[in-house]
């Protein structure tokens, strides 16, 4: 288990995403042919070279135990590689390989997070695929393999089945005579040239020093005819090194204590266990094919890999990885250019002077920026394809655990958004996928039939870009929500601010956002804890989105999210309120518009209000907000923005609109976090082109306050 080695950063990255892209596009693949039942000789390539690759770079780099990881998953893919028809109805793999898939993705976490990294052993699971690569060999039945999984994972070594007519003799080697997988190995060849040996384990004892630590506890098991067990006995007896031994006749019955160890006790199968998967019909493995076969495959995927290289260039790289730091360090550089120029052009020195050749050159200098603006962004702009596809995943380990028959949907999965972005949005989708999965689609496949909807549940998740900002809509097509269970629960938690009769049926949906709020009785493996949706809710409005619930009983459910697509540089309305200068997010505006007094109205309360296009909205005051000195207090004087989020509207009076302009997102200094600005409604600031300070809205919490 090797140690990142200091000076190799910058190698491990790139080892990093690599291998992280690799393993993706393995899960893409499985979901894939699982899904349309189908396995091609080219997918099967595709897999092995996948597995091939991380093998090869694993080693490079020094990570063994991913070495190991990956080798044993390309022998399995080699067996099928040899004879295809070997995945024909064998979903074991399929369970094995996203196993394997999984460990990777967290051993990745971990080197990227631990700088003292060292390496997790993989024994358990390596063991599985040997046993998965022996029932694709038909050496080894499903039932078997599950036995030994069950064993191994009960902390029993004991690996090897006897049968009828067969015994388990079960040798411990001297204490400290060292290297003890070696002795096995003797030993085992000893055997081999005289009788026929059916099993042993540890099965690694050639490749893996690590086994001699298992034979030391648990001592070297062999599987032998009955018949041969009397002679071998004299073989072992005769062998150098070996302490003591015993004959476990039937794994299921206790055997006697050995004098140097006290072996395992028979594994147990667990109280909760997957049903028995259909029998595998044991056969001869198949004679090997022609190496002119082989030789006219590897032909066609020489041909293949040339053919790319054409379209691509002759093999010329047209892409490259660029560190994210380095971007967002261009990112800032780009946002203090636009700064600085809004400074010079805006220079209080200049006012009243005519002078074209400067003007000219400002615009020019105006139109660079903002061409230098756009391509930086790009640059950082990710399409959404991974966090969708990963949604792939969650939806095919739900339906088998809850026994839904749902299908994903997904749309627009090419809208692009940036990349800071991207990364937060993957624990928010997991969560509203699971919870569509869990609560939404029917458990009871007739209560779908009974309201005119097909037998298989269908949960959406689309994507769309509009006016600055992406629309993702999660979308189940269930039972929706209860709205009268929802509001009794709330009731009951002492969540209710208003009369219950006083809320709308949106407010009672978006009530299962609540922080502890959750309808489940019981605590599942997937819910009932009332942490998830607040956690989402937090999350993107970290991301400065938005997210709301509309649901119709017995139709569905939707989840809406409204997110920037970026979050450094915003187009934005400046407002002067007394002194200070506010920027409204242009995205949030719908109109601005000045009044006459006789237009204010008033609700029961006495909050002023007013009537735009048969709606009324509430009016806030900015300077009452802020508690700011103004002499334009009069509606007639100033002015209103309309603004909205989250479904909800609200006018905001100020003293006078100055322009649109871009400005680049500053965050409060730190010693001004403990006053929570962003909860009053304030995002960040900004530095206007006079040097002054401009205070930027967030509309989202500014309305939630209202």
């Amino acid at each position: 288990m090797a140690k990142v080695e200091a000076g190799m950063e910058g190698m491990v990255d790139m080892y990093l995403f690599e291998t992280t892209t690799l393993i993706d596009q393995l899960d893409e693949i499985l979901l894939r042919t699982e899904q349309a039942n189908e396995f091609t000789e080219d997918d099967i390539n595709e897999v092995f070279r996948i597995m091939h690759t991380v093998k090869g770079s694993s080693a490079m780099m020094g990570f063994e135990n991913l070495q190991k990881l990956a080798h044993k998953g390309e022998d399995m893919f080699f067996i099928i590689r040899e004879d295809p028809s070997k995945m024909k109805d064998i979903g074991f793999v399929y369970d094995l390989v996203f196993q394997m898939s999984d460990l990777f993705k967290a051993e990745i976490e971990e080197i990227r997070n631990n700088p003292d990294y060292e390496g997790t052993d993989f024994s358990e699971m390596i063991a599985k695929l040997e046993d998965g690569a022996r029932i694709l060999k038909g050496e080894l039945d499903e039932a078997e393999a599950e036995a030994n999984a069950a064993s191994a994972a009960s902390g029993k070594t004991s690996a090897v089945s006897a049968g009828e007519n067969q015994s388990v003799i079960r040798v411990f080697f001297e204490q400290d005579c060292k290297m003890e997988n070696l002795r096995a190995l003797l030993l085992l060849n000893r055997l081999k040239e005289s009788f026929d040996v059916i099993d042993w384990f540890p099965k690694d004892v050639e490749s893996n020093a690590e086994s001699g630590t298992l034979i030391q506890e648990d001592g070297f098991l062999i599987t032998l005819n009955k018949a041969d067990v009397e002679e071998a006995v004299k073989v072992i007896e005769q062998s150098l090194n070996v302490d003591t031994y015993e004959i476990v006749k039937n794994e299921k019955e206790e055997a006697a204590p050995a004098p140097a160890a006290e072996p395992a006790p028979a594994a147990e199968k667990p109280a909760e266990s997957k049903p028995a998967p259909a029998e595998v019909k044991k056969e001869p493995a198949p004679a090997k094919k022609p190496a002119p076969a082989a030789t006219a495959a590897a032909q066609k995927q020489e041909k293949q890999q040339s053919a790319q290289q054409q379209v691509s260039g002759g093999g010329k790289q047209s892409l490259i990885s660029v560190n994210l730091q380095k971007l967002d360090q261009l990112h800032d550089i780009v946002g203090e250019i636009i700064t600085t120029e809004s400074m010079v052009v805006s220079n209080p020195e200049l006012e009243g002077l005519k002078l074209e050749s400067f003007q000219k050159a400002a615009r020019e200098l105006r139109k660079l920026t903002d061409e230098l603006q756009d391509s930086v962004m790009s640059i950082r702009m990710v399409p959404l394809v991974g966090p969708f596809q990963k949604m792939h995943r969650i939806v095919r380990d739900m339906k088998q655990k809850l026994g839904k028959n749902v299908e994903l949907v997904i749309e627009g999965e090419d809208t692009e958004v940036d990349k800071s972005i991207v990364d937060n949005l993957n624990d928010p989708l997991m969560h509203l996928v699971r919870n569509c999965m869990d609560h939404g689609i029917e458990e009871d496949v007739n209560e779908r039939i009974e309201h005119g909807k097909p037998e298989k549940g269908t949960i959406k998740l689309s994507a769309t870009s509009s006016a600055g900002e992406v629309i993702i809509t999660v979308s189940d097509d269930g039972g929706g929500i209860d709205t009268d269970r929802v509001l009794q629960k709330a009731e009951d938690a002492g969540l209710l601010t208003k009369p219950a009769s006083e809320y709308s049926e949106r407010e009672i949906n978006n009530m299962i956002m609540l922080p502890g709020f959750s309808t489940n009785t019981e605590v599942t493996e997937y819910s009932g804890r009332g942490v998830g949706m607040d956690v989402v809710k937090k999350n993107i409005e970290k991301s400065g989105g938005s997210i709301f619930v509309e649901s119709k009983r017995y139709e569905g459910s939707s989840f809406i999210i409204k997110i920037p697509l970026t979050l450094a540089i915003i187009a934005g309305m400046e407002v002067r309120v007394g002194d200070i200068i506010f920027t409204v997010p242009t995205s949030a505006i719908k109109q601005s518009f000045k009044i006459t007094s006789n237009q204010i109205i008033y609700d029961t309360q006495g909050n002023e209000m007013i009537m735009i296009r048969g709606e009324c909205y509430p009016i806030l005051k900015l300077f009452q907000k802020f508690n700011l000195k103004t002499d334009i207090t009069d509606f007639e004087e100033g002015i209103l923005i309309l603004v909205e989020a989250d479904g909800k509207s609200v006018c905001l009076f100020a003293d006078k609109l100055i322009g649109e302009q871009q400005v680049v997102v500053k965050p409060f200094p730190a010693y001004l976090s403990r006053y929570n600005l962003k909860a009053e409604g304030l995002s960040g600031c900004s530095i206007m082109g006079d040097g002054s300070i401009s205070l930027i809205i967030d509309v989202n919490n500014i309305i939630d306050k209202q």
